[in-house]
């Protein structure tokens, strides 16, 4: 597998926020989730009930707040 690709927080916003990336907040806890979350961003626990249905070419952005 290939390291992670680091990207800038403007490059983050304007990809999820054009719709080319569905933006993660990495927490596995979905207290730490609604506590800390940036608008737009899916929980983690979400984002593994999607996994299933993203295509295989889906820009993901995971972050941590």
């Amino acid at each position: 597998m290939s390291e992670p690709i680091r990207i800038s927080s403007q490059e983050a916003r304007q990809s999820a926020s054009s719709g080319g990336a569905l933006l993660v907040c990495a927490y596995d806890d979905d207290d730490k989730f609604k506590n800390n979350h940036i608008e737009g961003a899916i929980s983690f626990s979400e984002f593994q009930s999607k996994l299933p249905l993203l295509a295989k070419d889906q820009e993901v952005i995971f972050y941590c707040a």
